[in-house]
Order: C-alpha cells, then sequence, then structure tokens
C-alpha cells in the first residue's frame, strides 16, 4: 500500500513517460489510427470524384473549385472549435461527436439534387473531419512517451495516405459500377467506429490532472499501468521520474497562443500549416480532373492518381524513422523542399508531356515527400504548447491550415485557364518553398524531450538553431 501511495504522489508526465511501449499502446495508436484512416478516405475522395460532380451538374472550373473548396471551410471551423472544447470538455467526448458528425454529412452528400446543395452538405462534412484531426494528435501525443512520441504520430498520419489509396481504389471500382452518391453511402458506414472509441480509448490523463479531477486521472492511470504490466507479462514497472513542469497557466489556452512563450511557435506553425495545405490540395483535389484535361479516362485518370500515391507510403515511414533520427525541424524543411522540386517537376515536364512513364515516376516522388511533409506536421505541432492549450494550438493550427486548404482548390481553379498546368504546379511549389523557410527561420526542435520539458522551456534566444541539447 506505501509502494501505491508512493507511486499516486508522482504527475500523470512522471507515471505515463516512465512506462514501456507496450501492446497497450500499440492497440490505443490503432484505434486513433483507424478512426484518422476513416477520415481520410473522406478527405481524399473528391480528388476521385470532383470530375463525375462536375460533369453532372454542368459547372465550370471555377464552380468546381469552390466545390472542393467547402470542406475546408467546414475543416478550418471544426478545428478552431474543437481544439477549445478538448481543452475545456476533454478530449475523448470530442473526438466522438467530430465521428457522428462526418458520418451522417458523408451520407447527406449522397442526396444532395443540387451543387449548393452539396456545397452545404461538404461543410459539414469538414466541420466533422476538421474536429477530429486535430484531437486524434493530441490524444496519441499525450499518450505516447517521449522516445517513441514523434515516430507514433507521424506512423498514424501514414494513414492518411492509406486512406488516400483506399479512397482512389473505392471510386475507381465504383465508378464503373455505379455513381459519386453510391460512393458517398459507403463513405458513411465507417462512422460505426465510434463504438470501439467509446469502448477502449480513455480520457487523456494529463488533461484530468490539468483540469483538477485527480480522482478520475488516477483511476485512467492506474488501469493503463495494470494493462501494460499485462501486456508486457511483468509485475514491476520503472520507477517513475518527476518532470519539471511550467506553473500552471492563468490565461485561457487561446491567450496562451500570443504568450512570450509561445508567440513565435505559433507564428511558424501557422504560416507552416497555411502554406503547406495551401500548396497540398490545391493540387491533389485536382489531380484527377487534371489529368482528365489531359487525355485521360475517368477511371484512368483515378488509377494514375491512385498509383502515384504509393509514394506516400515509404514517404511516411522514412519521416517517422527521421524525426527521431535527425528531429523534427530538419526533416521538415527536407520534406518541404524535396516536395517543392518534386512539384514543379511534375507539372513542368510529366502532365504537360502526356507520357504515362515520366507521369507516373515523377508522381510517385512527388507524392513521398508531400506524404512525408503530412508525417512531420502531425508529430510536431501537438509537442509546440502546453497541456493546456495543447489542443488549442493543435486545433488552430489546423483551422489555418484548412484556410489555405479552402483557398488552394479555388486558385488552381482561377489560375488554371489563366496560366495552364504549368503554372498551377509552379504556384504549389512556391507555397512549399514559402513554408520551409518559415520553419528555418522560427522553427525549435522537439525530439527527446518531454511535453512538460518543453511547455517550461524559456522563448528561444536563436531561433535558427536546427536543435537543442537533449533533456533527460
Amino acid at each position: 500500500m506505501s509502494q501505491q501511495r508512493s507511486i499516486a504522489a508522482y504527475s500523470a508526465a512522471a507515471r505515463l513517460e516512465r512506462l514501456p511501449i507496450s501492446g497497450y499502446h500499440r492497440v490505443i495508436f490503432i484505434i486513433i489510427a483507424g478512426a484518422f484512416f476513416f477520415d481520410s478516405i473522406d478527405l481524399g475522395m473528391m480528388t476521385f470524384v470532383l470530375g463525375s460532380i462536375k460533369q453532372e451538374f454542368g459547372l465550370s472550373t471555377a464552380q468546381a473549385g469552390l466545390l472542393a473548396s467547402a470542406s475546408f471551410l467546414g475543416m478550418a471551423a471544426g478545428a478552431a472549435l474543437s481544439g477549445l472544447l478538448a481543452d475545456r470538455f476533454g478530449r475523448k467526448p470530442v473526438f466522438q461527436v467530430s465521428m457522428i458528425i462526418w458520418g451522417v454529412a458523408s451520407y447527406l452528400c449522397s442526396t444532395a439534387a443540387s451543387a449548393q446543395e452539396l456545397i452545404f452538405y461538404r461543410v459539414l462534412l469538414g466541420l466533422g473531419m476538421g474536429m477530429e484531426f486535430p484531437i486524434a494528435q493530441t490524444i496519441l501525443s499525450e499518450f505516447t512517451p517521449t522516445r517513441q512520441r514523434g515516430r507514433y504520430i507521424a506512423l498514424m498520419d501514414g494513414f492518411w495516405p492509406l486512406g488516400f489509396i483506399t479512397a482512389g481504389l473505392i471510386a475507381y471500382y465504383l465508378l464503373s459500377v455505379a455513381d459519386w452518391r453510391t460512393v458517398f453511402v459507403v463513405l458513411a458506414i465507417p462512422a460505426a467506429f465510434l463504438l470501439v472509441v467509446r469502448r477502449y480509448v480513455p480520457e487523456s490523463p494529463r488533461w484530468l490532472e490539468h483540469a483538477g479531477r485527480h480522482d478520475e486521472a488516477e483511476r485512467v492511470l492506474s488501469d493503463i499501468e495494470a494493462r501494460v504490466s499485462k501486456s508486457l507479462g511483468v509485475r514491476t514497472l520503472p520507477e517513475p521520474v518527476e518532470i519539471h513542469a511550467a506553473a500552471p497557466e492563468k490565461r485561457g489556452a487561446l491567450g496562451l497562443l500570443f504568450s512570450a512563450q509561445y508567440r513565435s511557435r505559433t507564428i511558424m506553425v501557422w504560416g507552416l500549416w497555411f502554406f503547406a495545405l495551401l500548396g497540398f490540395y490545391g493540387l491533389t483535389t485536382w489531380l484527377g480532373a487534371l489529368l482528365q484535361q489531359a487525355g485521360f479516362a475517368v477511371t484512368k485518370s483515378v488509377m494514375y492518381t491512385v498509383l502515384i500515391s504509393l509514394g506516400g507510403i515509404p514517404g511516411f515511414l522514412c519521416a517517422a524513422w527521421l524525426v527521431e533520427k535527425w528531429g523534427r525541424k530538419p526533416t521538415c524543411i527536407a520534406a518541404l523542399l524535396g516536395g517543392a522540386l518534386a512539384v514543379y517537376a511534375y507539372g513542368q515536364t510529366a502532365i504537360l508531356a502526356g507520357s504515362e512513364t515520366p507521369l507516373i515516376v515523377s508522381g510517385l516522388i512527388m507524392q513521398f515527400f508531400l506524404f512525408g511533409m503530412w508525417a512531420v506536421l502531425y508529430a510536431y505541432t501537438p509537442e509546440l504548447y502546453s497541456t493546456g492549450a495543447r489542443a488549442t494550438g493543435s486545433g488552430f493550427a489546423s483551422a489555418v491550415g484548412r484556410v489555405g486548404s479552402l483557398l488552394g482548390p479555388y486558385l488552381v481553379g482561377v489560375v488554371l485557364p489563366n496560366w495552364g498546368q504549368g503554372g498551377v504546379f509552379t504556384v504549389g511549389a512556391g507555397c512549399f518553398f514559402v513554408a520551409a523557410l518559415l520553419v528555418y527561420v522560427l522553427g525549435v526542435e522537439t525530439r527527446g524531450i518531454s511535453l512538460e520539458e518543453l511547455s517550461a522551456r524559456q522563448p528561444e534566444p536563436s531561433a535558427r538553431a536546427v536543435s537543442v541539447p537533449r533533456t533527460r
């Protein structure tokens, strides 16, 4: 009993950080990544059905771009709202509500009788997706020990290219026998995964402790420790080592984002998300339609888009390894600069040439860097803020990024008739270059440092340092 009392005297962070990675951690990872995967299918599907919807409703390129951007408007609102709600009411309830919203909205998309109605349902769908993404990365970052945190979150983001590829395969087979409405009906089914989340994912002990709900935090921590012990087949776990943390914040979560402690981080991560997503979604949402415009059939353009997305699998795996080997900052810069060069090459040579081999090879290289970029974004962002502002910081960064996502497809719809496909990919490359520059100038390194130690650090005297010493 005395040992139990001594363990209970440690903070949630100390008790979670000392746990070895176990089957329990992997189960939590699979569940969170699974929900992320299903959302990613919905998000990526517009790339494959936009051409069919454009044809059915007789939309211009600008109107089609507006439709493609609709879900990102909802995502911007959802991301900002979910962060505030999750820091106020907890991670788990907000995560569950997000899944209900996107499941219902996906079905409603299949019933749209006009482009205007479909736009409304896509905004609602985006609201649910926007709520889910930042909460997923926040939950995983708060459950996973520092030594594996970046790798696991980067691997979670790897379910995004898998979701994108799955979306393409669903579209490829369903569009050959049915229409785009059937696709959205099928995409509503995975919302039932909510039941798995509700049963097996606990509330974050870090958040419970921060919210003053110490008894609940103790119950959750004791259950986690028991499950880890059982999974590892051991009776005793390593002794906790208390972690130096910042004093409790007196201001609200939103106010913290622009405090002296976090101001430069917020400017950096908002700019990073905005330009990265402006370039990414401006291009990927239109890939299928651009290939159709270049003379490829609908099903063939879908299959080519799926095929080049396979490059994202080694991309996110490589990034998941490098974020712990190199660090978050250099890996992020390398992915963005590599993406900029690959995007420019793809647009200037492959699509314009109309030849299949350079189209596929350059597309694989492009997706390697772009999906690697995504993996770093999700690993890096929640590490920049303290527990009281982590979900809000992640949510608002995502929200700013969704503004870029909103503008990207519409911008392509405007640029394409005037500058052609080469101009579209040049603009995309420029976005990734600007994002890389922001990370180089203002980014900080977070590798090997606990979330509490990161929040306790004073603003860095030299923001250009690529790495900081590890604190043990």
